[in-house]
């Protein structure tokens, strides 16, 4: 899974819930429905515990924006999709 840095919140991490375009994928439905048990594990490192926050509005904009320019084809990928690839911040607990 990809993650992308986030400039607007110190200790944070964004993920994008693309699912191939078509559904949200299951690991997007169970880190929601279970957000008191998201730990995030980066290669090397033991599992540390975040908060899972879907971005909406300007803040999902921005974030976006962000991510794309990092990875363009995920707009390329967005614009076959019928539905908005949550964006997803985890922010260090």
């Amino acid at each position: 899974m990809a993650w992308f840095a986030d400039p607007d919140t110190p200790d944070a991490w964004l993920v994008v819930a693309s699912g191939g375009g078509a559904v949200d994928p299951d690991w997007y439905q169970n880190l929601m429905a279970h957000p008191d048990r998201a730990a995030l594990e980066m290669h090397g490192q033991e599992a540390a515990p975040v908060a899972p926050a879907e971005l909406t509005g300007p803040d999902r904009d921005g974030a976006w924006q962000r991510i794309v320019t990092a990875m363009p084809r995920l707009a390329k990928y967005q614009s076959n999709s019928d539905r908005q690839y949550p964006v997803i911040r985890l922010s260090a607990r």
